[in-house]
């Protein structure tokens, strides 16, 4: 069941992906423009630490620890997954500045 669930959020991940990309057509009419700030600014100064700070070690030593051995078949199963089509919009012909 947890497979059949995997495919199916894939799949969703999947057309959403699709419609994010195909179905959403962006025509830019006008360019932006930031907003003219004047500002005035004086020198800061950055606050100063002293630290006393620990050592640390790294080794490596052996030691022997128990590991399961675990055996994994798998089988292949036939199941229905969801299905859509997409239809992505038409160009309507408008032109940005830089295509004319």
């Amino acid at each position: 069941m947890k497979t059949g669930m995997t495919v199916v959020g894939v799949v969703l991940a999947a057309v959403i992906a699709v419609f994010a990309y195909y179905m959403i057509d962006i025509d830019q009419t006008q360019e932006g423009a930031l907003p003219d700030v004047d500002v005035s600014v004086e020198g800061g100064a950055l606050p100063e630490f002293d630290a006393d700070v620990g050592s640390i070690e790294m080794g490596q030593a052996e030691v022997e620890v128990e590991v399961p051995d675990v055996d994994v078949s798998t089988t292949t199963e036939t199941i229905e997954v969801p299905t859509i089509s997409i239809e992505a919009p038409e160009d309507d012909g408008v032109l940005d500045d830089d295509e004319s």
